[in-house]
Order: structure tokens, then sequence, then C-alpha cells
């Protein structure tokens, strides 16, 4: 148990947190699984197996163009705010992002109709802002706002078959007031993403191992159904796997995935622009240092492209990242290391797998001598 300090302010626990780098997995005693091939990494996602992996909602990463590029491979892509979908198919295999303004726009909206449609009238598609949507990311920085608990509500109040995710938030019990209220995703995490400086300048922030292990113990407790995403920070196919073994259902991606042939936004090459996407692909695969752009969600130039005149100061970072690989090659190296860990630690599903690893914590030199 914490040991508590009372000051004059608040109630500070002294338990020490950690990251995902802070510990390695170790397999079970003895397993009886002869080969990694026995190991299945797929989850249910809306009745299709889907990788426990989802792309994040940046402009940098998921668009239009490619978003069924990522179903193709598994993954569950996040459309980025600001983007309209309603002409997309596959509105079952991703999740479509609304700012919180636009969440309380469309309420009231539809609270609005719903007092002059006839009483036993469904309201049809024209009337109905989600009627598109059945999957609903509310992208904020700051799911701990209370408000969101009753915006939760009255979504599924009105859409109860939409599959709701909101986040992000910093703190396990914030996770569970968000999974009572209705959510059936939480993003967890802030300030840890390779494009998102709010840890470094706002001073906030949770170590993610910590977070993703004391979730998945309040969901165990509480009976809680509500899944847990672990968004931003994984450095490499470990960080995802270390998190899975923790206890998040879905990991969410940003950068690595930027680093993909295939991710979205611009590509250039010696700080110069290439407008065709074929010939960066050319140039890449020629051996070229093509790069691509990353930034976070929250910098003036995406809230420009989003048309706000007042601009808030950026909690987010623009970067060049060197393109790396073809996603097809990235899943499937990731899907064969998945499996080879699991097969270690005696686990044949991600049932069995997601929350059960058991793990170390271990020094610096144990992680150096170990990273490539």
């Amino acid at each position: 148990m914490g040991l508590f300090i009372y000051n004059t302010c608040k109630t500070i626990t002294m338990d020490r947190k950690w990251d995902l780098r802070d510990i390695a997995i170790i397999p079970t005693i003895q397993s009886d699984i002869s080969s990694r091939k026995e190991c299945l990494v797929k989850t249910d996602f809306n009745g299709k197996g889907m990788l426990p992996l989802m792309a994040s909602p940046m402009d940098t990463v998921v668009c239009e163009k490619n978003y069924e590029t990522f179903i193709d491979h598994g993954i569950i892509p996040c459309l980025p705010r600001g983007f309209s979908s309603k002409h997309l198919i596959h509105t079952s295999s991703y999740f479509q992002a609304f700012g919180l303004h636009e969440i309380e726009s469309a309420l009231e909206t539809y609270t609005k109709n719903l007092k002059y449609a006839e009483l036993d009238q469904m309201l049809d598609e024209n009337h109905d802002e989600f009627y598109h949507y059945p999957n609903v990311l509310i992208d904020i920085a700051n799911g701990h706002m209370g408000k969101l608990i009753q915006i939760i509500k009255d979504i599924k109040k009105y859409w109860p078959n939409i599959q709701l995710m909101v986040g992000n938030v910093a703190n396990p019990l914030t996770y569970k007031n968000l999974a009572m209220a209705g959510a059936d995703y939480v993003r967890i995490s802030i300030g840890s993403g390779a494009g998102c400086t709010t840890a470094a300048n706002v001073a906030i922030n949770y170590p993610l191992g910590s977070l993703i292990s004391e979730c998945h113990k309040i969901k165990i407790e509480s009976h809680l159904e509500t899944k847990i995403v672990a968004d931003g920070g994984m450095q490499g196919y470990d960080d995802i796997i270390k998190a899975l073994g923790l206890g998040a259902d879905f990991v969410m991606i940003g950068s690595l995935f930027n680093k993909a042939m295939q991710s979205a936004g611009f590509n250039y090459l010696w700080g110069k622009r290439i407008k065709s996407y074929e010939l960066a692909k050319s140039l890449w695969k020629w051996g070229f240092p093509v790069k691509k752009k990353y930034r976070g969600m929250s910098t003036k130039a995406v809230q420009r492209s989003w048309g706000k005149s007042k601009l808030v100061t950026a909690e987010g970072i623009t970067k060049y990242q060197k393109i790396e690989y073809n996603l097809s090659q990235w899943v499937e190296n990731f899907e064969d290391y998945l499996r080879s860990n699991m097969s270690y630690c005696g686990s044949r599903t991600l049932s069995e797998f997601i929350g059960e690893a058991e793990y170390v914590f271990i020094t610096e030199n144990a992680l150096r001598r170990f990273t490539k």
C-alpha cells in the first residue's frame, strides 16, 4: 500500500510509477505450446477479426486514401477530426473522430429535432448526426472534464448502438468513471506520444506501464467491459507487446505507422516536397532517404487547418521521419513477434495473454544490453 503525505493542497502518493521501458516480460515456468503458429493474435472488433492495434487519428497517419489499407492489414484506423467520412465504406471497421464542440453541437441539434418528431417516429438519416458513424471517437486532450460524463450518457441514450471511444486520461480512476458512464473504449495516456509535448511543458503525465496495469486491475475488480486503449509513446514492437501483456486491449499507434510508406501526409526528399506518391515510393525503393512529415494534432498548423482564427499555445511538434518500411512488412513482423512472446508465456489466444503476462523490473544496464 502506498504511503500518503498530506500537504495543504492535495494528497500525494509516494508509490513509484514506472514506464514500459522499466520492465521485461518473463516466460512462464513451462509452456505446453510447441510452435508460435498455435498462437492466435486477432481479436473481435464488430464481428471481424482484427489485430489489437489502432492507427491514431492524426492527419499524418490516416486519411481517406489509406484508411482501407490499414483495415486490409487488420488495423483499426481512426479518421482525424475535421474530416467527413460519410461517403466512405467499411464504416464498421474504423472510428471517426470528433472534437468536443462538434459532439455538443450534434447533441443540441438532435435534441431539438426530437421535440418536433412524432413520438412513434424515428428520425431519418438527414436529421441524425451520427447515422453514418457506428464507431465514434471523442478526440480531446483532457478526458478529465466533468461534463464528458454527461456527454457519454447522452450519446448512449440517443444512439445506444454506437461504439464510443473517449479520452485521453492519465488517472486510473478516471478510466473507471468514464467506463461506468457508458464508454466502450477509453484512451489512456497523456503526453507520452512522439508528437506530443504535454508532459514536457504542462507537467501532466502518468507513466504508461503503471497506468495500464492499474486500469486493468480496476477493470477486472469492477467487472467492467470497457476496453483499454494504450495511446502513444510506443517506441517499438516490444513496447506494444508489453502494453498488451499488462492489460491494454488495444494499442493506438501514430509515429511508428507514420514511418510506413503507406501512411498519410506529404513525402519529402532533401527538404523538398515530392508531389507524386508513386514517385516518392519509387525513390524510397531505390534507396533515397525519403521522409514523411509527422505532427501532433495540437500544433498551430493543425489548428489553422480546422479553420480556427484564435490559436492556442501548441502542445505538439512537427518533425520529419525517415520512411523505414512497408506497412505489410511491419505487420508481418509484429504478428510473428507477438506470437513468439505468447508462446513463451503459454498463451494461445489474446484473451489468455492480455493482462496476464508476468514481468520483472529491470535496470538501465539491463535495458541497454538487449536494446539494439
